[in-house]
Parts: structure tokens; C-alpha cells; sequence
């Protein structure tokens, strides 16, 4: 998988590198050892994609994307899901104004910038089915009329995939509208460490007669990195991220793998290819390049894929998982250069 380089080509303002790069230290200033998903964050919010967090809980999840949100001025909201949840409690809904008779919409906490969807495979199908046209159309309708979302409009999910105990899985239709899908595990030894301390330094606030122990929410500010104008330039400058013919062959290539793959019986729709070659254009801006490279395809693949492929029984029953397929797909696509770890150029 080689080509040129893309040298000669325009070089982002730095000023963008400036902003990416405060985002990630304020946030690494709460967040300790979780890099990784902030730039999974990032690739988000420059792409206009939706991720889905999975992991344990105490991971960190919702203190990430709280405090994603108070770097840049973006309107946040959170919504808990559970299964007594309806449709309008996050869309809307229209309420008769007695005064004149007439409807009026009262917006949900849908209508923001950054929703967290926390917790979202506790709701019923009904519920997660409620998002299907906000995500993919970023629009709503409430009653007979039909309103636009705000812009930019990120969906952050979150999801415990160990504990099964009132939750319904996401049907693919769901899933498939997540450009990401990250999965969280245990910080290190030495982030765990340092995790440990920093709580311990956050010490008692008193509160009218009595006092609380004081949480990481608790140290929060408010201190805006970014705002909006800063996120669009982002948006527009991954736009120009140079893709080569010989990339999105590549992409092709593996799309197409996992839907002929002897192991898999669902394999990955048109919208993951879509969805790994914006990724990948973001990561290479957040990495100060001008052009994708087959680091960028690699690194991405799980979090694109895994989620929008099934494997067929006689796979789960040989006790085969979808990352061991989707290992063994890319392997076949990995040039030595890139196994050595010096991926080439694209």
C-alpha cells in the first residue's frame, strides 16, 4: 500500500493544531490515561459522526465527554436512559396551550450540540428507535411538523456490554449509525496511580451548614479552549485531508472482505467504508498531516468495523471472536512496512 507522500500540498493553519492540541491537555488535565478516546472524540466532532463508548463502569465515560464539552463552547446536554423512558422525553412533545388554544413544541434535550446518550442500551427499542432519524437525518419530527438540529449535532452513547440485566441490544440499524464504536479498558498501573491521588487531593466543599466530598465533576471549570468557529475550521480543513485513489481501494477491499469472509454471516454496510475513510482524514489532522496514511487505516478499523459485522454460527461455536476475523482480514492487507511500524504514505 504505497504512494506519494502528498508533499507539496497545503499545510493546515497551525492555529487549528493550537486548538486540538489545548483540547486534549485540558482535557488530560481531569482525564487521566484515556488519549485514545479523546481523539476518537475529536474524529467525531471534525466528521460530524456519532460514537459509541463501551465499557465497565468507573471507566471514566461520562466525566470524558462532560469535560470535552466545557473545552469547546458547545451546548451539552445528558439524558440517563431507562426502560420507563418515552420518546419524548428526549425528542419533545407538543402541549395545548390553554390560553389560546393552540399547540405548541416544547423541545427536548435533543435539540444541542453534544448529547450523551449515557447508558442507551437500557432503554426499550422504542426509545433507541427515537434517534434512527436525528443521527442519520439530523432532524426530528414532533407532532405533524419537522425540526432542524442544531449544527454541529454529536451523539455520545455509552453502554455497560458485560452486565445484561434490563438492557435490550442495539439492533444493526442503530449501530450502523455510529461511525465509531470504542471499546475502554483499564487505565495502567501508573494512570490508576495517578487517578488515586488526584482524588485524594480534592478534599471537602461545605455547603450551608453541612459539607460534601467533593468529586471530579466537582473541579470542572468552565475555562473554554474553542469555540464553535474554531470546530467548523477543524470540520472544513478534514475536507481537505488529500485521500489517494490507492487508499480508498484499499478501504474498498476490506469492506468487501468481511461480506465473502468464510467466518462472518453480516458483513460491513457501504456506510462503514464512508465512515473509515472520514475517520481516518480526521486522524491525520489530528496528527498534523495533510494526507491519510495506512497508520490511519489500521488504527481505526476496530473501532469502524467490528460493531457492523456478525459472525455466522459455526464460527462462535469454533470460539472464534470478531476481532481474531477482523485481525486475520487485515493481515492479508498489511504491507511489511506497515507491521514494522513504519507505515508508508499514502
Amino acid at each position: 500500500m504505497t504512494e506519494a507522500n502528498g508533499a507539496g500540498r497545503s499545510t493546515p493553519p497551525e492555529s487549528l493544531f493550537t486548538f486540538i492540541r489545548d483540547v486534549r491537555q485540558k482535557v488530560g488535565t481531569v482525564v487521566v490515561g484515556q488519549d485514545v478516546v479523546v481523539e476518537r472524540l475529536l474524529i467525531a466532532l471534525f466528521t460530524g459522526g456519532h460514537v459509541l463508548l463501551q465499557g465497565v463502569p468507573g471507566l471514566a465515560k461520562t466525566l470524558l465527554v462532560a469535560t470535552l464539552s466545557r473545552c469547546i463552547d458547545l451546548d451539552f446536554a445528558r439524558v440517563q436512559f431507562t426502560i420507563d423512558l418515552l420518546p419524548s422525553d428526549i425528542l419533545g412533545s407538543e402541549i395545548l396551550d390553554q390560553r389560546n388554544n393552540e399547540f405548541r413544541t416544547n423541545k427536548g434535550p435533543i435539540f444541542t450540540n453534544l448529547l450523551l446518550a449515557d447508558e442507551i442500551n437500557r432503554a426499550a427499542p422504542k426509545v433507541q428507535s427515537a434517534l434512527l432519524e436525528a443521527m442519520q437525518e439530523r432532524k426530528v419530527t414532533i407532532g405533524k411538523e419537522t425540526h432542524k438540529l442544531p449544527a454541529p449535532f454529536v451523539v455520545i452513547a455509552t453502554q455497560n456490554p458485560v452486565e445484561q440485566s434490563g438492557t435490550f441490544e442495539l439492533p444493526e440499524a442503530q449501530l450502523d449509525r455510529f461511525m465509531l464504536c470504542h471499546r475502554l479498558s483499564y487505565p495502567a498501573r501508573a494512570d490508576e496511580t495517578e487517578v488515586i491521588k488526584r482524588n485524594m487531593r480534592l478534599g471537602v466543599r461545605r455547603e450551608e451548614k453541612g459539607a460534601v466530598a467533593q468529586t471530579e465533576f466537582d473541579v470542572l471549570a468552565n475555562e473554554k479552549v474553542g469555540t464553535i468557529g474554531d470546530l467548523v475550521a477543524c470540520m472544513e480543513a478534514v475536507n481537505e485531508v488529500h485521500v489517494s485513489d490507492t487508499f480508498v481501494e484499499h478501504v474498498v477491499e476490506i469492506i468487501d472482505r468481511t461480506r465473502h469472509h468464510r467466518n462472518i454471516e453480516l458483513g460491513c454496510s457501504p456506510r462503514g467504508g464512508i465512515s473509515l475513510v472520514k475517520a481516518a482524514r480526521a486522524r491525520a489532522l489530528i496528527h498534523g498531516r495533510a494526507y491519510v496514511v495506512p497508520e490511519d487505516l489500521f488504527a481505526l478499523a476496530e473501532d469502524v468495523i467490528l460493531h457492523r459485522i456478525r459472525l455466522n454460527y459455526e464460527a462462535l461455536a469454533d470460539g472464534l471472536t470478531p476481532p481474531q476475523v477482523l485481525r486475520e482480514i487485515l493481515s492479508e492487507q498489511e504491507s511489511p512496512s506497515v507491521r514494522n511500524g513504519q507505515p508508508l504514505p499514502i
